[in-house]
């Protein structure tokens, strides 16, 4: 064998080998991409909010029955907007886990009996449109999307106030953390 063939052929072995190890990689990084794919379930999102579709409308309460329940012991009011917009401002007694941290961990830490009975609002309950309560587009009112995690995380005992009310209603008990000037 001359060594021009040999050479060719060293080459060829080591491109078919760097060929080999690239491929098993290209696979990794596949699995690796597919198994990123599966925690983005946009069919398991809507079969939850299929299932939750009638129990939630079973559980939305008027103003009256919504203060008598926030009044009981061991009844959480959830407020789920920016920590922003809660600090501007927010229902008396309410606490704050924002939407976009929602994981098993931190609603556990903030509601760790997942019997706990459950008070959610939204901008879209007060027909003010003034911050911190600024109208969303209907479709798209953060209560759905809270109710049906807290449901899909397995709060089970969940309750939206109904309706739209004015800041200026005595009976929403609308607070402010900010010091005014």
């Amino acid at each position: 064998m001359s060594a021009g063939s040999e050479q060719n052929r060293r080459i060829r072995n080591a491109l078919i080998g760097i060929l080999t190890i690239a491929t098993f990689i290209g696979c990794g990084l596949a699995a690796n991409a597919q198994e990123r794919d599966s925690f983005i379930d946009y069919d398991g999102f809507l079969g939850v909010s299929e299932e939750v579709a009638a129990y939630r409308q079973q559980h939305l309460v008027p103003l009256i029955e919504f203060n008598e329940m926030k009044a009981e012991p061991g009844t959480i009011i959830l407020d789920s907007r920016s920590a922003e917009a809660f600090a501007m401002g927010h229902i008396e007694g309410a606490i704050n886990v924002n939407f976009s941290d929602f994981t098993e961990e931190k609603l556990a830490a903030a509601i760790p009996s997942k019997d706990t009975r459950i008070l959610i609002y939204c901008n879209n309950n007060f027909e003010d449109d003034v911050a911190p309560v600024m109208l969303k587009s209907a479709p798209l009112a953060l209560n759905v999307p809270t109710f049906i995690n807290l449901y899909g995380y397995g709060y089970k005992n969940v309750f939206e106030l109904k309706g739209m009310h004015s800041l200026e209603d005595p009976e929403i008990h609308w607070v402010s953390d900010l010091q005014a000037p």
